[in-house]
């Protein structure tokens, strides 16, 4: 084999193997997520660890207004909605069809904001507050937590959009919207089990 045979068959793998190589971007996503799994469990164990010592029946403080299950449930069922509208969103710059990341986005952008809108009504009617007691501690810091990440993931998907309107993503160059699609389906099962933990098995 020639030096210059050689030379193009040594850079034929390099090429190969950057593009087979996660993008930074996604890495640092996957890590990022990573870490917040484990954030999110220690909220989740201590939530069950205060509900297993207290004392006496577990939920809101005495004359408070009951948790809102219907609206609850109203507030999954955007979120989840939020998802697939996400995921057609990854599908169609997949295909390279930026028209219809555009419309995804947006659609998933409004249901977020739905669903953080959602929640502050249902904090505003509930008739107590962080401090009124065990229950209302972690109750509050559970999903408070999870709404400061939803609102999180509505600035990331405005940064999209914005993006998006200016033509900056293609069918090779979208790893943007494949990061926010990450984080935002993880929301979204952290939300899934927040729910069946304070509104189902309460």
């Amino acid at each position: 084999m020639s030096a210059r045979a050689a030379a193009v068959d040594s850079h034929d793998v390099h090429v190969t193997a950057r593009e087979s190589a996660m993008p930074t971007a996604l890495l640092g996503m996957l890590l990022f997520i990573a870490s917040e799994v484990m954030f999110f469990g220690g909220l989740f164990a201590t939530y069950f660890n205060a509900r297993a010592s207290a004392a006496g029946e577990w939920g809101p403080p005495a004359g408070a207004h009951g948790l809102d299950i219907v609206l609850a449930g109203v507030l999954t069922v955007v979120l989840v909605t939020s998802s697939f509208t996400m995921q057609f969103g990854v599908w169609a710059i997949r295909r390279g069809d930026i028209g219809k990341l555009r419309l995804w986005t947006a659609l998933t952008l409004i249901l977020g904001v739905a669903f953080v809108l959602g929640q502050l009504y249902d904090y505003s009617v509930l008739g107590f507050g962080i401090a009124d007691g065990v229950f209302g501690t972690t109750f509050y810091t559970l999903t408070g937590f999870h709404g400061a990440h939803v609102f999180g993931g509505t600035v990331g998907l405005t940064i999209l959009l914005a993006r998006a309107m200016r033509g900056q993503f293609s069918a090779r160059n979208h790893v943007a919207v494949e990061a926010i699609s990450i984080y935002w389906h993880f929301v979204d099962v952290v939300w899934i089990a927040v729910f069946s933990t304070i509104y189902l098995l309460r």
